[in-house]
C-alpha cells in the first residue's frame, strides 16, 4: 500500500516561491507516474502538472506553465514541485497523486493529505 506525504506549503508573497516535496512509502513508486493537483477553497481540485516513471517526460497545466517544474528521484521515493513567481490565484490545497497513468482529471490511485500553498497580493 503507497502512502504519499506533502510537505513544503506555507504563507508567501506574491512572486515569492515554494518547492513542495511529496514522500512517498510502502511501495514502489518507480513503477508509477506521479502528479499533483489543487484544489482552492469552492472549487473542484485541478490537474497542476504530472511526471512519468523515468521523470524524462511532464506536462503543465497552462496556469502554471513557465513558473512551475514538476521533477521526481525515484532513488529517493520523492517528487517535488517548484513554485515560482507565485500568484494569489495559486492559493489551494496541493496534492500528490501516483497512478499507473495520471489523467488531467482527478482519478483513483495514491492520494497524500495535502499542503496548503497561500499567496498573498
Amino acid at each position: 500500500q503507497v502512502q504519499l506525504r506533502e510537505s513544503g506549503g506555507g504563507l508567501v508573497q506574491a512572486g515569492g516561491s515554494l518547492r513542495l516535496s511529496c514522500a512517498a512509502s510502502g511501495g514502489a513508486t518507480s513503477r508509477l507516474a506521479m502528479g499533483w493537483f489543487r484544489q482552492a477553497p469552492g472549487k473542484e481540485r485541478e490537474f497542476v502538472a504530472r511526471i512519468n516513471l523515468s521523470g524524462d517526460i511532464a506536462n503543465y497545466a497552462e496556469s502554471v506553465k513557465d513558473r512551475f517544474t514538476i521533477s521526481r528521484d525515484n532513488t529517493k521515493n520523492m517528487m517535488y514541485l517548484q513554485m515560482n513567481n507565485l500568484k494569489p490565484e495559486d492559493t489551494a490545497v496541493y496534492y500528490c497523486n501516483a497512478d499507473r497513468i495520471i489523467f488531467t482529471i482527478p482519478g483513483s490511485g495514491y492520494w497524500g493529505q495535502g499542503t496548503q500553498v497561500t499567496v498573498s497580493s
